[in-house]
């Protein structure tokens, strides 16, 4: 397989153990985009009651505020991973990087309810291509084993920690300056993503993919975002309403026409042979319930926070902080003890790690407090979820070539993303219907008995994602440079995406 560089005159040759010199910087990069993704999904949720008074939202449809934006991102995550390998990396993310800027100020100076949701879609529309190109880059610069661990440690670690720090920055800017900061605080983030980007990532054309399925990228979008348009509202009016059937069935439909047609097309959108490799299926199926656990899990922690103990945005947001220090920790574990342990022992003790601390959370009550209640369940579960993260996202991109990178990334961000949809519906029913069968007259104690049901059914979503990991999962991911012989031989005794025997 070959490459086409074209990156900035004079660039630096290999590095040391035969890294480029410029592996920090497209590093740097990568984690810059990452974070504006991920902080952008949640930087906006404390400052939706300024924004509902400030531009005149009707009841009920203040949540496409958020709504816009999972809409999008999830539909498009499979399509804008594969256009970044077919346009190219470096255009890619300069593309994105403008579109999430400008898309940001257009929403800072709404003045209606439309011109909002109309710019947050534009930045899903940004994100959709920002989240898979960011693993992308990764897995094409660093192709060793240790680097690329260490590498996807460090990505996997900024997009665990991205929305504690989103709430708390969100409350930081909406409580000292005004809800249009939320927005507006993207544009230094672009600005810096474009100048890493000018001066690191190359151009990643591959001979390989020379067209875009643009059939197939219109059905599996038509599929994505139909199915979080449903579950998204489910979670508002419940499972049997007829808007909520329509977008399943559309989903339905649509899936089936993606898979038959990528069965048949010459150059796939998602080349359906990768998931015969053990890695691949396993690592999406388990980063399906890490999504559901940790997003829905999140959600509720913050609302008993907020509706419960009765914290501050910005109190709730600074309570958060210890989940950020967990999760480096269990990033910075996680590196070290892969190589010695293995992918599989790794990532089960994270997974169960993640269990405990959720079943934790739901021991909480209304007299809890900050160190007695929330503080341990946050330490066990943010460990559990830096060596999870970071074992699953290595598990996935292990040994995959550079011109599938794209596809591969766009798969796990897809998986994460409607594996937290599915979550943060079905746990709302759980709680709600935990709420309405509590026995209490007291509202608050309703509120404690519905969100702990939730954090139970969360240890449970965890507990089986150990289950499988444990049964599963390679015991080591092989990872080689990409277009190295046997670089689709992706894990020791796991099969290959060719169905041939890995190497020895």
């Amino acid at each position: 397989m070959t490459e086409t560089d074209s990156g900035p005159p004079g660039e630096a040759g290999p590095g040391e153990a035969g890294l480029p010199r410029h592996a920090g910087l497209v590093l740097a990069a990568a984690c810059v985009a990452q974070a504006m993704v991920v902080l952008d999904v949640s930087v906006v949720n404390v400052a939706l009651p300024s924004i509902a008074t400030d531009l005149g939202f009707a009841p009920g449809s203040l949540s496409w505020v958020v709504n816009a934006y999972t809409l999008v991102f999830g539909g498009l995550l499979l399509l804008g991973g594969r256009f970044a390998d077919f346009v190219g990396h470096r255009a890619a993310m300069f593309l994105g990087l403008v579109v999430f800027g400008v898309t940001s100020v257009v929403g800072g100076l709404a003045q209606t309810p439309g011109q909002l949701v109309a710019a947050r879609a534009g930045q899903g529309l940004a994100g959709a291509l920002l989240a898979p190109l960011s693993l992308a880059v990764i897995m094409v610069t660093f192709t060793e084993g240790k680097a690329r661990a260490r590498a996807v440690g460090v990505w996997a670690m900024v997009a665990a920690c991205g929305s504690a720090l989103g709430v708390l920055l969100g409350g930081l800017l909406t409580e000292w300056l005004s809800w249009r900061w939320v927005l507006y605080v993207n544009v230094p983030i672009v600005a810096v993503g474009l100048l890493l980007a000018w001066a690191s990532v190359h151009d990643r054309r591959t001979t390989r993919v020379r067209r875009l399925d643009t059939v197939g990228a219109v059905l599996v979008t038509v599929a994505v975002t139909a199915l979080v348009n449903g579950l998204i509202r489910a979670g508002e009016h419940g499972w049997g309403t007829t808007g909520v059937l329509l977008s399943f069935a559309v989903a339905l439909v649509a899936g089936a026409a993606f898979a038959l047609w990528e069965r048949r097309t010459a150059g796939p959108l998602v080349r359906f042979g990768v998931f015969r490799a053990r890695s691949v299926w396993v690592a999406n199926l388990v980063v399906l319930f890490i999504g559901a656990a940790t997003v829905a899990g999140f959600y509720f922690a913050s609302l008993f926070l907020q509706n419960v103990l009765h914290y501050s945005p910005l109190r709730a947001g600074a309570a958060f902080l210890p989940f950020c220090l967990g999760t480096v920790v269990g990033a910075m574990l996680s590196g070290r003890l892969t190589p010695r342990l293995g992918t599989r022992t790794v990532l089960t003790a994270g997974l169960t790690l993640g269990a405990i601390g959720m079943l934790l959370f739901g021991m909480m009550h209304a007299e809890s407090t900050f160190v007695g209640g929330f503080l341990l369940p946050s330490l066990v579960a943010s460990t559990g979820v830096g060596l999870c993260m970071v074992a699953n996202t290595s598990l996935a991109t292990s040994g995959v070539s550079a011109d599938e990178a794209g596809m591969v990334s766009g798969l796990v961000n897809a998986a994460r993303q409607i594996g937290g949809s599915i979550g943060l519906a079905v746990l709302t029913t759980v709680a709600a219907a935990g709420s309405s069968a509590s026995g209490s007259g007291d509202a608050v104690q309703r509120l404690v008995q519905g969100y702990d049901r939730a954090f139970l059914v969360t240890a449970g979503l965890c507990a089986v994602a150990a289950v499988l990991s444990g049964l599963f999962a390679p015991g080591v991911a092989v990872s080689r440079p990409p277009g190295s012989p046997g670089a689709d031989s992706v894990t020791e005794n796991a099969g290959t995406v060719d169905g041939t025997a890995a190497p020895a």
